[in-house]
């Protein structure tokens, strides 16, 4: 037996103990390292992710590493003993879209470990093989729990599609924000705009690359209609809105964040006039997976000073909270499965 965190409902969670999955045909069981809690977790747990988008009850989870530690049939024993992380669309792998490599528009529908499967926050994960990316032998399990949020962000770089010598900008100083930093300091640009709500990461985004770093509402005189790409990860629509501002006429936009439902949108007439080009980025495809796992495993992603906490199973509440409050000292929060190092 083992335990898992399970959500029967929003406000309520439990650890329940399981039967240990055997890996069937085609699926890999891997011992979790750790789990982080992101926005959407919290959204799950309130009750206010949108309908199709969760099932209860369920095991949440979907950013996590570990080590796989079976494997079923048709699955390379070799597998077994290597560290891993992976995807959490379950995509059906036929339609159009997938065949594209566009797994997260899979036109089957809506399936992603931790939302409607179940998810890393217990002692193990079973899922598809083919949805796991190894690391190198030597990764580190703690920082490789951030790499399904550098995943979607891997994605958001590949979508701006930034050239040396650019004028760059990053709006928003999560944790989506500061890999977004990381990303866009790697193509050499001329300049490296971060932009937050408080000073509190300014000095951890100069770190990763940044060439500046400006709180919202005090950005310099000029600086709006200047920018040749942004990258809006802070979930809001001001922030959206600011995002464009940036832009000159031409230059292009990817949205990472998801604002409240019904927030007002960007202005349709200045998109055109400005000729804007709005790219948006919602979980991670294959590539933008192996990307991201390529740029970590080359010790070019610096992903654990992001960790603030990591507590037990048992603290989900508390780790919920940790997430939700206002405290800006407070960064990625990772879960350890009982008897995990």
């Amino acid at each position: 037996m083992e335990e898992a965190l399970v959500l029967d409902g929003p406000g309520s969670h439990r650890l329940a103990a399981r039967a240990v999955a055997d890996p069937g045909p085609g699926e890999a069981r891997v011992r979790v390292h750790a789990s982080g809690i992101c926005g959407s977790d919290r959204e799950i747990y309130q009750g206010n992710r949108p309908k199709g988008y969760v099932r209860y009850p369920v095991t949440p989870g979907h950013e996590w590493s570990g080590t796989v530690e079976a494997v079923g049939a048709g699955v390379p024993a070799s597998l077994a003993g290597r560290k891993v992380v992976g995807e959490g669309f379950r995509n059906c792998q036929v339609c159009d879209a997938c065949h594209a490599g566009d797994t997260t528009l899979c036109t089957a529908g809506y399936e992603e470990t931790g939302f409607t499967q179940p998810g890393a926050m217990a002692a193990t994960l079973t899922l598809p093989a083919r949805l796991l990316h190894p690391l190198a032998d030597d990764a580190d399990l703690t920082a490789a729990a951030l790499l399904e949020p550098a995943a979607c962000v891997a994605a958001a770089a590949l979508k701006a599609d930034a050239r040396p010598g650019q004028r760059v900008a990053v709006v928003g100083t999560g944790t989506l924000g500061m890999i977004a930093v990381q990303f866009l300091a790697a193509v050499s640009p001329a300049e490296l705009l971060v932009v937050g709500v408080s000073r509190d990461r300014e000095r951890m985004a100069l770190s990763f690359g940044a060439t500046s770093f400006h709180t919202r509402g005090a950005l310099p005189q000029g600086a709006a209609g200047t920018y040749d790409v942004v990258i809006e990860t802070a979930g809001s629509a001001a922030a959206a809105r600011e995002s464009a501002a940036l832009l000159r006429r031409g230059g292009r936009l990817v949205l990472t964040g998801i604002p409240a439902p019904g927030a007002d949108g960007l202005d349709p007439t200045d998109l055109v006039v400005r000729q804007i080009e709005v790219r948006t980025v919602f979980g991670a495809p294959p590539a933008a997976w192996a990307h991201a796992v390529r740029v970590f495993d080359a010790g070019l992603l610096s992903l654990l000073p992001l960790v603030t906490h990591e507590l037990p199973l048992a603290d989900f509440g508390a780790a919920i909270e940790l997430v939700g409050g206002a405290d800006p000292k407070v960064g990625k929060v990772l879960l350890r499965p009982r008897g995990t190092s």
